[in-house]
């Protein structure tokens, strides 16, 4: 144990590398909490606050009356330059991926819209609301913004496969270029009913302006990635 570190720190990272190094695989059922206290020779409180936080993280699954289970090993989206979509990223995790309109319409630009797609306010603007699932699970809830001038009349079945390879079939826009601005959220009351989650959820909220070849705005879209289910890669090439 590193020094000044607190018994459940220590004991949540020991685990926490018992299942990260397969000792404890997806779907196992972890020992009991007065096994852990034996094993750690600590109280029953310092272990379930562990416990508490590797859950609430979703390593851990808890199910009532038969104990704490290794949960799925979470869904990894690449933010590096890529061409793989979420389908194509989730197929090769093993994960059967889902995508869910729950709406299409019309709404007038607002003074973030115009900013973000460079239109001018009350131009009409596609709003498509969709969430993403892997395995069954949510995984995510997203909002996308994209001017009517641009691709006027999408269509629930082209929102419901990749949203650009739509764009570049159905309405000959190519996305170039996306900027992500990620920060940390708390899932509310109405973020919480469409992620399928517990209120106070900790969350990865997201930001996405796409642009085309030629740099104009085609899309912003604001998302919400469950933490306990979502985690990212990002790699960077250095050139000499």
């Amino acid at each position: 144990m590193e020094k000044n570190q607190s018994l459940h720190i220590y004991i949540k990272e020991e685990l926490l590398h018992r299942i990260k190094t397969n000792r404890y695989k997806p779907g196992e059922k972890i020992p009991t909490e007065l096994e852990l206290c034996k094993n750690f020779n600590v109280s029953r409180t310092t272990v379930r606050t562990a416990l508490n936080q590797l859950t609430l993280e979703g390593y851990l699954e808890r199910q009532q009356g038969r104990g704490t289970f290794v949960a799925d090993k979470k869904v990894k989206q690449t933010l590096s330059q890529t061409i793989r979509r979420y389908s194509d990223q989730l197929a090769d995790q093993g994960k059967h991926p889902e995508i869910e309109v729950l709406d299409i319409s019309a709404v007038a630009a607002n003074e973030l819209l115009s900013t973000n797609l460079n239109v001018k306010l009350q131009d009409p603007i596609q709003r498509i609301e969709r969430v993403r699932k892997a395995n069954g699970d949510t995984t995510q809830y997203e909002v996308a913004y994209v001017p009517w001038v641009v691709a006027p009349g999408i269509t629930k079945e082209q929102a419901g496969i990749s949203l650009y390879k739509s764009l570049n079939e159905f309405f000959d826009v190519w996305i170039a270029k996306t900027s992500e601005n990620i920060e940390i959220a708390i899932a509310d009351e109405q973020i919480c009913t469409f992620l399928e989650c517990e209120q106070g959820l900790p969350c990865f909220y997201m930001e996405t302006l796409a642009e085309d070849e030629n740099g104009k705005k085609v899309e912003f879209s604001r998302s919400f990635f469950r933490g306990d289910k979502t985690n990212f890669s990002i790699e960077r090439s250095y050139s000499k």
